[in-house]
């Protein structure tokens, strides 16, 4: 995809997603399959694919603990994602796979029009605060027991993987800003409560 200012090509999600879509195995597919498959841009598209699943009841879970890892791997500058072999060799059924993109792609070619590459690429240091965030907004997922609460941190990491995979400095900016928000409100909320139940004591 080239961009507004004609400074880079990059392939968009959607392009990428629809590849996997057409390139799955049949049956099963593993996430040492999926990471190979995406090469460079394989954390942005992991970690979007991975909250697309945390949206979701019933296994956000799953997909929280997969996106903490990741998390922690851009924290410490991993080029790539690379998960335990007891997780990458894991079948997966493809069917399960084929349903989130298929309702991802229409989505990302909308959403498309307005993230594209602005400014620079993003710096190396870039990746380790994307990981922070995205590892506080797992933890907030993963943690908050109310019903739906998941969907939430869920929406804005994937915000945040999508404008990071398409290099936009802008949205992204916009993204963690908006994460930020989320985290200082939902701190202040829980100190809020710390300091009710002490003066309830």
């Amino acid at each position: 995809m080239q961009s507004r200012s004609g400074a880079t090509t990059l392939r968009p999600a959607s392009t990428i997603l629809q590849e996997l879509h057409d390139q799955a195995p049949a049956d099963r597919f593993t996430l040492g399959w999926l990471t190979g498959s995406l090469q460079q841009q394989s954390f942005g598209i992991v970690v979007l694919v991975l909250a697309v699943f945390a949206a979701a009841p019933g296994i956000s879970i799953v997909a929280g603990l997969l996106l903490l890892m990741l998390a922690c791997e851009m924290i410490v500058g991993r080029s790539a994602p690379v998960f335990p072999p007891w997780i990458a060799e894991r079948p997966l059924p493809t069917r399960q796979l084929g349903a989130v993109v298929r309702r991802a792609i229409p989505m990302l070619r909308r959403i498309e029009k307005i993230v594209y590459p602005r400014g620079p690429a993003p710096a190396e240091a870039t990746k380790r605060i994307v990981g922070i965030v995205v590892m506080m907004l797992t933890v907030r997922l993963l943690l908050m027991p109310v019903p739906l609460s998941n969907v939430l941190p869920a929406v804005l990491i994937a915000w945040i993987s999508l404008a990071y995979l398409e290099k936009d400095r802008l949205m992204l900016s916009l993204s963690l800003l908006a994460a930020f928000i989320v985290i200082v409100v939902d701190l202040t909320a829980v100190w809020g409560m710390v300091r009710g139940a002490k003066f309830a004591i």
